[in-house]
Formats: structure tokens, sequence, C-alpha cells
């Protein structure tokens, strides 16, 4: 039985596609605007498929090219100085009982913050506002006069690629140098002289300064500054302005814990008043802590209390006790203080929370003319605890000495003198016709009688003779013979 021949036909090549296609079978005509891949699969019309196989995505484009899935998160694209998208919070909510940043937890000091935002000197920090949009820059665009090149396209843009593949160079020719690519963003830290080294700029240390400053606010942590100025508001508030690390700190006078009684009215007040402004002008230069009480991140204002850090320590120090059931300072301990003022016969401390003033008689076992020639405001002394009330935090006092700790006592110093000898000294005081004398080595001596003409006094250098000792005392008595140099 013969075979049947069958017709073959020609598979059909398109212009514009030289890839082989499957034929149809006889008496399907294809739909218009669907066309079939290697697969057998339609594909609708206006798609591409690509060259890997893998079905397109139908999911629709945003306008960047990315697909956009409606469950899926937002992108961060804006972010702050901060490093945080805007819209969500910077830092996690403090707990109960931490005041939040923007307010401050007293409305006093609320009101003194808007009362500050007028004179503060530090402006808004950059970045907190956006550039308005006539500022931006403009495009990079090469003069008119000075146009560069155009870039020939084709051979000239890649000479190696016009070499015929099966052409073989008889010598390997060096390929040039390919540029290296521009960094995407500049290096923003101080190039130094020394390799790996780093420094920072007033812009960055302002920065952490204040990192800090907010940080002891939410914690209610001490700082600690010097008074530098006293101020008074428009509304007649009168202020402490203390430096911390460059930061302008405003603490309310009432807030400075120098008055601990009942506020008076009326004419009292007043004078109180230009009693406590009166005793701020002396204090400063002095070293004071305080705690944060408001900030304003805007305008960079500050305000504090030292009487909340002053009342912290004497918890901690004064009232607390530790596993034996002692107390941190107690009668008679040698701590650490800090001169807050100084006169002529007086001066007054602050140890750990506590003030208390400390007359000449107490300073040192030598006699002293003026307590501001040994001490000054804003340093540092070593003081005796002798007595301490403990009956109120608030109204707690002490008494204290300098001369204890010194390991020289007058009953020392009157042993380098020797009755019927001349000693230069100096006029520390004159009072009811008795000179007190503070001789070169330290020996206290008073003379009742002056051979000199001239009538010796305060912060003269004289010559003295010694007549006798007080050794119960520690004075030597004894005669001015001459003035040696006068003070005038």
């Amino acid at each position: 039985m013969a075979r049947k021949k069958t017709a073959m036909t020609e598979p059909e090549y398109s212009d514009t596609n030289m890839e082989e296609t499957s034929p149809l079978p006889e008496g399907e005509v294809p739909a218009e605007g669907v066309q079939e891949d290697a697969l057998g699969g339609e594909i609708p019309a206006g798609e591409f498929m690509p060259d890997s196989g893998e079905p397109p995505n139908n999911e629709p484009l945003s306008s960047d090219g990315d697909a956009v899935f409606p469950d899926a998160e937002p992108h961060l694209t804006d972010t702050g100085s901060d490093g945080v998208a805007e819209g969500f919070p910077s830092e996690e909510t403090p707990p109960d009982g931490i005041p939040q940043e923007e307010s401050a937890a007293d409305p006093q000091y609320e009101d003194l913050l808007h009362e500050m935002e007028s004179t503060t000197p530090f402006p808004p920090a950059e970045g907190d506002s956006p550039a308005p949009q006539s500022d931006l820059p403009p495009l990079m665009e090469a003069p008119a006069g000075n146009m560069l090149p155009e870039v020939s396209s084709g051979s000239e843009q890649n000479p190696t690629e016009t070499a015929d593949v099966g052409e073989a160079p008889a010598e390997r020719t060096a390929r040039p140098r390919t540029r290296r690519a521009a960094p995407s963003q500049r290096s923003d830290y101080v190039l130094t002289i020394d390799a790996r080294d780093r420094v920072q700029t007033e812009e960055e240390r302002e920065e952490i300064i204040w990192h800090e400053i907010r940080n002891a606010y939410r914690t209610r942590r001490i700082l600690t500054g010097i008074l530098g100025g006293v101020e008074q508001t428009k509304s007649g508030r009168t202020l402490a302005i203390v430096d911390y690390k460059g930061f302008r700190v405003a603490i309310p006078v009432l807030e400075m814990l120098l008055y601990t009684g009942e506020m008076p009215s009326n004419r009292e007040y007043l004078e109180l008043m230009g009693r406590l402004n009166r005793m701020l002008s002396t204090m400063l230069g002095a070293e004071i802590d305080f705690m944060v009480k408001g900030i304003d991140s805007n305008t960079r204002s500050i305000v504090a209390s030292r009487k909340d850090a002053m009342l912290r320590k004497r918890q901690s120090f004064y009232m607390d006790t530790d596993a034996l059931g002692e107390h941190l300072i107690y009668e008679g301990r040698v701590v650490q203080a800090r001169v807050i003022a100084v006169a002529e016969k007086i001066i007054r401390v602050e140890a750990f929370g506590v003030e208390c003033a400390i007359v000449a008689r107490d300073l040192s076992w030598e006699w002293l003319g003026d307590a501001r020639d040994h001490f000054s405001v804003g340093s540092r002394i070593l003081i005796r605890i002798q007595t301490i009330d403990r009956s109120s935090l608030e109204g707690m006092t002490i008494t204290a000495d300098v001369r204890s700790v010194s390991s020289t006592t007058n009953l020392d110093n009157v042993k380098k003198c020797q009755p019927q000898c001349r000693y230069a000294g100096r006029v520390t005081d004159v009072r009811g016709g008795v000179v007190y004398i503070r001789l070169n080595n330290g020996v206290n001596a008073i003379a009742h009688a002056c051979y000199d003409l001239r009538t010796p006094g305060k912060k003269d250098d004289v010559s003295f003779a010694v007549t006798r000792l007080d050794e119960e005392k520690g004075i030597a008595i004894g005669i001015i013979t001459r003035i040696i140099k006068q003070n005038l």
C-alpha cells in the first residue's frame, strides 16, 4: 500500500524576529494581538518576554520603576539630622516619671524658656528646617564659551571592540588605565596632618555636649558648671547664668538655695531680692552643681535648678547610711569643699550640698590680714566637719574649720622664736592700740608699743623685737622697733 505523501510547509520567518516559530496547525488562525512563545504559552500584546524565560511581573510600577506592593512597609527616604525618618519618633517614649524634652516639668520653667527664646545666643542647629527651594544650588553646567567636546559613539568610545575577533595582535598592548570612579559622597571629616588622626570641629563638639545635656535632663543627672553672670529678664526675674562647656544655663535666684526661710512680701521681699543679688555677685566664678529642669532644642535654651542638686547630695551624703549604718559624712571627718565666696575676714564654702561660713580665726593657725590673699572663689580646700544638724533636709546646717587640718599648730611655731631677738613680719590688724603681727617664720606676735615715729597700719612690713613668749597661747609678745615699709 502506497503511503500518502503530505506536503511539507516551509517555516515562516518574520522580518523583525529571526528566530524560528512553531507552525500553526491547519485550520487554526492565531488570535489578533496574541503571539505564542516557545513553550506554547500566550503573551498579551504589548508585553515583552525576558530572555531568561521568567514570566513578567504584572504588578503596577511606581514612578521610579519599582513594583508597588500594598502590604509592604513604606520606604524611609526623608531622614532628619539624627538619621531617623520624619514621622517616626527618634527615641522611645521615656517611662513614667521622666519629663519629656519638648516641655519642662514645671510650668515656671516652661514660661522661663519662652522668655529666653529672644535672648538666647545659640542659633538653631543646622538641618532642623529644610532649605527653601529657591536656595537650592543650580545644576552643574559648562560655560557657553568653554563647551566640552561631544563624546563620540561607536568605535571611538571603545577602540578594543572594533578589532576583529579572529585577528590576534602580534604583541599585547597595555590597556589604558581606567579612571577611579568618583565617590558618591564627600568625606566631611577634617583632613589632619598626622595619619589616622581625628579632630573635632566646633559643630561636632557642640553636638556632643548638647547630647550630654539631653541625657542629663532625661536621667536627672547632676551637672557642674561655673557661675558666670547675673541677669534680669524683662519681667523682673533674676537669673544666675551658669556656663556649662560653652552652653548657657539659666537658674532662677530662688532655685539657688541661698534663702531657706519663708518668702516675705511687699518691701521686705524687695530687700531680700537685693540681698540675694549681692550674694550672687560675690559668687561669680564659683563652681556649682545643678540639675536640668527644661530644655528647648530649637533655641538651645536650658533652665536648671541648683536647689534640687543640693538636696539630692544632702540626702546621699548626710542622711543615707551604708551597710554598717554609718553616714558618709560625720562629725570630725575631713572632706573637700568648694570656695564659693571670699571676704576680708570670712569665706563661704559648699561641702556636698551644704553651705557654711568659716571666719578668719578658723582658717589658719597663722593670723591672716586678708583672707583674699590666701583663698579665692572657685578653689577647692580641705575642711574638717565640726557639727552637723540633720533635723531637716532643707534646713540642714554644718560648722567646719580649716586650721585643724594643718599638721602644725601655734605651739609648734612659737618655738621658732627666741627672746631678745628681732624678726621681720607683717601687720595683720590694729585694734584698740594693739598691733597684731604675723612674723615671716609663721609665728603670731603682739606689739603694744612702737619706737617708730610713724603709726603702723595693716599690711605694713615691720621689725619686731621679742620680749617674752606665751607658750600657753602660742604667741610672741614684743615691741615694733621700726617700720620697714608702709602700705600706702
